[in-house]
């Protein structure tokens, strides 16, 4: 069955520790990608955060607005807990960092922690780099975050669409 399976049945959750900066980043940017791919429609995307206090709180207004300089709309994005469902629901579930990656694994049934990764392992860049979390930072900080996701979403994604295709050039 191999890594990945089929670029239709996929769901793919991205993990922040608070849901309000880094997660919603990513799924913005992910989102975006898939569109300029013509994926969006086959590809279900969403975030959450294992420590969100304030559910229902929009993403850090700096990651909306380094965000909004790129085309990527964060307005629809909304902070929510991780569940236990979220483990048995979604393909691929992407932490932010090492410490989110240890929480989840921490707290996934077993037989799910194979589909737990940090976001930063598909970086064709640095694999082993987490992506720091600008909160307390300032908006360069979210520029950085920015720059550091993109070589991982694109790896992913070109991941997922060589698994889908395979023995395709």
């Amino acid at each position: 069955m191999g890594l990945f399976r089929s670029i239709t049945a996929t769901r793919i959750l991205r993990v922040c520790t608070a849901y309000i900066c880094r997660s919603p980043m990513a799924e913005g940017l992910l989102r975006e990608e898939l569109r300029l791919r013509s994926r969006l429609d086959e590809v279900c995307v969403s975030s959450a955060g294992p420590h969100v206090s304030m559910p229902g709180q929009p993403a850090d207004a700096r990651a909306q607005r380094v965000c909004a300089r790129e085309g990527i709309d964060l307005r629809k994005c909304r902070a929510r807990q991780v569940t236990e469902s979220d483990f048995r629901k979604f393909s691929y579930i992407l932490a932010m960092d090492r410490k989110n990656l240890e929480w989840l694994h921490e707290y996934s049934p077993a037989a799910y922690r194979g589909r737990i990764y940090t976001m930063g392992s598909w970086s064709a860049v640095d694999p082993d780099a987490d992506i720091p979390d600008p909160y307390f930072g300032s908006l360069s900080g979210f520029d950085d975050v920015l720059a550091r996701l993109r070589p991982c979403v694109t790896g992913f994604l070109d991941a997922l669409q060589a698994m889908e295709r395979p023995g395709r050039d």
